[in-house]
Formats: structure tokens, C-alpha cells, sequence
């Protein structure tokens, strides 16, 4: 309905805020879906969701298998810093 409104030059000038007030919505919450709406359907440039979602996920990924290769890299050392001791 608002992606719509925006559409229509006629009714563009504050149509975020009337169809906020209609739904009962906090205008700045609207204008924040409707601009997601925008990005995601291509009609304005930026990273779609399901992308940005992904993007999200890789990142958390690359900071666990990060953190995992510090455990094992310090694993690693402190093994061969066993080995390396005489025996007594």
C-alpha cells in the first residue's frame, strides 16, 4: 500500500505518514519497511535482504572457524612444547 502511494506522484508527499497514522504505526518504522520492500523488489539500489541475511551468516561463520583455529594453533604449541621437554 505505501510502496504504491510512493509510486503515484499525486499522493507522494507524505503518504508514508497518512498510511502510518492509518495503521497505527510510527511513521520512521513504515518508511524503514517500505524502503526495505524497495531494495528487495530492485526499485532501489542496496542488498537485498535474503543477500544481507547470507552475508550475516558467512561472517558469523568465518568468526567461529577463526576462533577455532586460534584454539587449535594455541593446542598445537603447547603440545609441542611438551614433546620438546626432557624426560625426567
Amino acid at each position: 500500500m505505501a510502496v504504491e502511494a510512493r509510486q503515484d506522484p499525486a499522493a507522494k508527499v507524505g503518504a508514508v505518514r497518512r498510511i502510518a497514522e492509518q495503521l497505527g504505526v510510527h511513521p520512521e518504522a513504515l518508511r524503514t519497511w517500505v524502503k526495505r520492500a524497495e531494495i528487495d523488489n530492485g526499485d532501489r539500489p542496496g542488498t537485498p535482504s535474503a543477500e544481507q541475511k547470507r552475508i550475516t551468516d558467512l561472517e558469523r561463520e568465518v568468526r567461529e572457524l577463526r576462533r577455532a583455529n586460534t584454539i587449535l594453533r594455541q593446542a598445537s604449541a603447547f603440545f609441542a612444547a611438551e614433546l620438546d621437554r626432557p624426560l625426567r
